[in-house]
């Protein structure tokens, strides 16, 4: 959802129909009457408020890199095809900012190559702060007469799934590419959560976009061998060390001193968060919808155990 953008002539118009009213006079002693931070009363804006302007404003029809610090489009706009992400969002509080923002700092001072730039994604260019998010799919496709029937699908899926809200303890800093390795990204790695809904989200998101013909994220597609058989590579369905929330991103790729300088940083900011997820977001187009996990599960494993 974007803000409208009115026209000139629309907003002359407007201005011609009638006279501003009166303003009105407020008494000297009416501000000393207001608290001293009335800001501390009012109560957080919910989570989905922020669905509303995840998407910034388009400022060209055409993929300009020069408009977006040098970043290319992944999946080129075409009429009828809708770009689709699945993920778990964290909205970090003020104080796990200011660790993250820490991090960005002192791994911008462990880059060996003076001439790399370090983009944070915790502040838009406006220095609005921007959510954060564990990928559970790659940036895939679908077509417009798709985009109802999946979302049914997938929603149905994670209300069936079992897999209950659950929290997760970032690891280790590391760089990672994307599939076009076009940039590289500085991640926190996610540890595994104790009902390991991670691999559980994982498997459900990769059935849901396979039933709609798009590529699985990290899971390897199934091989024939030699014999005529099939396997899965890896024989593992533990994809724990591939998660990972991303906090900055650059056009240079890192070298191998660069990625040992930034693992070995000490982390001991780190140790008392913990970031907790309690709903999947699906984005189809500039359109994004949270699906709730299903909670109150209990069993011999515990809480979501599968």
């Amino acid at each position: 959802m974007s803000l409208v953008q009115y026209s000139d002539s629309e907003s002359d118009s407007d201005t011609q129909t009638s006279p501003p009213p009166p303003a009105k006079r407020i008494r000297p002693n009416t501000q000393h009457q207001r608290p001293n931070n009335p800001g501390s009363s009012l109560p957080p804006l919910p989570t989905t408020f922020y669905d509303l302007y995840a998407t910034s404003t388009r400022v060209s029809v055409q993929d300009d890199p020069s408009l977006h610090g040098g970043r290319k489009r992944v999946i080129p706009h075409v009429e009828g095809n809708w770009p689709t992400h699945l993920y778990l969002e964290w909205l970090p509080s003020k104080s796990e900012l200011g660790v993250l923002e820490n991090l960005i700092q002192k791994s911008e001072s462990k880059v060996g190559d003076e001439r790399r730039v370090i983009h944070s994604l915790l502040r838009s260019d406006l220095g609005a702060q921007l959510p954060l998010h564990i990928s559970l799919s790659r940036p895939v496709v679908l077509r417009t007469e798709q985009r109802q029937f999946f979302i049914d699908a997938y929603t149905t899926a994670v209300r069936d799934s079992n897999v209950s809200p659950f929290d997760i303890t970032p690891g280790n800093l590391h760089w990672v590419s994307n599939y076009e390795k076009t940039r590289w990204f500085l991640v926190l790695r996610a540890q595994k959560p104790a009902n390991d809904g991670l691999n559980h989200l994982l498997k459900l998101s990769n059935r849901s976009l396979a039933s709609f013909d798009q590529p699985p994220l990290y899971e390897k597609a199934i091989q024939t061998n030699s014999g005529g058989g099939r396997h899965q590579q890896n024989g593992t369905d533990d994809y724990s060390h591939c998660f990972h929330i991303s906090i900055a991103w650059s056009l240079t790729e890192p070298s191998t001193d660069d990625n040992e300088r930034v693992a070995s940083m000490d982390l001991k900011d780190l140790n008392d968060l913990r970031v907790r997820f309690d709903c999947v977001k699906a984005k189809i187009g500039n359109n994004i919808s949270s699906i709730p996990l299903p909670s109150g599960i209990v069993d011999q494993k515990g809480i979501g155990g599968l």
